[in-house]
């Protein structure tokens, strides 16, 4: 009898925030990833904070685990732009995640390089992206991807086509009820429209139980322990894989240690094979042990953010809609220029943390947004946007490419 599966997919990823760039330095060769006064928007001081609450103490634990458990493995994406920051501010943190993909119970999910919406708006820059992370993965890690997820879990028709024809053997998604109507996420399926590709969808109530609730003493169920936990997953009596997908910086940053998190990633894989018929998968064991159920069709694009489960996190108002198609609009000039320099601020400058900085939204999703923003206010970072967009026009005119 085939066992019972968790999927559990953890994202890495941070990007080359914007520091203070008004429109008095426009032209003046100002370095646009950076605020040295502020820590909030300076990367450095940014990313050694989650290395410490987080990168280190979690891959320190999961490393443990797999020496533990021989059954425990995990997926995992790890961007472009934070693999860079690692390898210039922090190289033996990186040299921490090498030493996880080295166990071969860590796979590693292909993405954008830059974390960016490019399939939305230029899939010629969309593809040299994605190649782009390859390449990074194959010479950082040694290891080419076979299973995708696009930035964000944004996912509708058209990609699972594309990555049917690029080859790919799965696509993570979000399992989103409309979606799913009356189906369980608890399955492999495939999308609508594919040869081969399988679809892996997250069951969104479980991941989120520990990525967002886990440290939330007014929620019903709190506290979260492993043997509870386990408990809810076993009591499915549906579903041959159970898609867990969060951020890596769940452990310990987004749920600090305080939150008794490490404790609960501790117990939990030992409390999960207690019964003889569990196991852990990657993402590629699971599609290739289970075969689709069903066909899913996604006419819209889902991702896993906000109640909408929609791209409104980053598109929703007029700012990030005029922002992210005025940077799009100069993909031509940039890439005409041959400017490598120029080319890889246009491509930082598409990192999706931009436009989710400028979301305007309100309650829970407001709260979040603004968590993670190192702006006082959307309209701040919007700001900032621009006048660095500006700025990528002088250096056009400069060439004699805009007109």
């Amino acid at each position: 009898m085939t066992k019972r599966a968790i999927v559990l997919y953890l994202h890495a990823h941070q990007p080359f925030r914007i520091g203070h760039f008004s429109t008095f330095d426009i032209g003046e060769n100002k370095n646009y990833f950076d605020e040295p006064n502020d820590m909030r928007a300076n990367n450095r001081a940014v990313l050694d904070k989650v290395i410490q609450k987080s990168y280190i103490p979690t891959n320190r634990k999961l490393l443990e685990l797999i020496q533990q458990h021989p059954e425990f493995k995990i997926s995992l994406s790890i961007t472009g732009t934070l693999i860079e920051q690692l390898e210039k501010w922090s190289p033996h943190t990186l040299e921490s995640f090498k030493e996880l993909v080295a166990t071969d119970k860590v796979e590693i999910v292909g993405e954008t390089y830059h974390h960016s919406l490019a399939f939305f708006y230029s899939l010629a820059e969309f593809n040299n992206q994605v190649q782009m992370h390859r390449d990074k993965i194959w010479e950082v890690f040694g290891k080419k991807p076979t299973v995708f997820r696009n930035t964000e879990l944004s996912y509708n028709n058209d990609l699972a086509v594309w990555a049917d024809r690029a080859g790919y053997k799965a696509v993570l998604a979000e399992g989103w009820d409309p979606i799913l109507q009356w189906r369980s996420p608890n399955y492999v399926y495939r999308p609508v429209g594919t040869q081969t590709l399988k679809l892996l969808l997250k069951n969104y109530k479980l991941s989120d139980d520990i990525a967002f609730r886990f440290g939330d003493q007014n929620w019903e169920s709190w506290p979260l322990t492993a043997d509870k936990y386990a408990h809810w997953l076993n009591a499915i009596d549906n579903g041959t894989n159970i898609n867990l997908f969060m951020d890596y910086e769940t452990f310990g940053e987004h749920q600090w240690k305080e939150s008794g998190i490490f404790d609960f990633l501790s117990h939990f894989p030992g409390e999960w094979l207690k019964n003889e018929n569990n196991t852990f998968m990657t993402a590629s064991e699971a599609v290739d042990s289970y075969d689709a159920v069903d066909t899913i069709d996604t006419p819209y694009t889902t991702t896993w953010a906000d109640t909408e489960r929609d791209l409104s996190a980053w598109l929703g108002n007029p700012m990030q809609q005029q922002a992210i198609e005025a940077l799009y609009g100069l993909s031509e000039k940039i890439l005409s220029s041959n400017d490598w320099a120029l080319i890889e601020d246009w491509r930082k400058l598409q990192t999706s943390d931009h436009f989710y900085y400028m979301c305007t939204k309100w309650f829970n999703d407001g709260d979040i947004h603004a968590y993670f923003s190192p702006y006082d206010s959307p309209y701040i970072a919007f700001m900032n946007f621009m006048n660095t967009w500006h700025d990528l026009r002088y250096r056009l005119t400069e060439k004699g490419l805009d007109t």
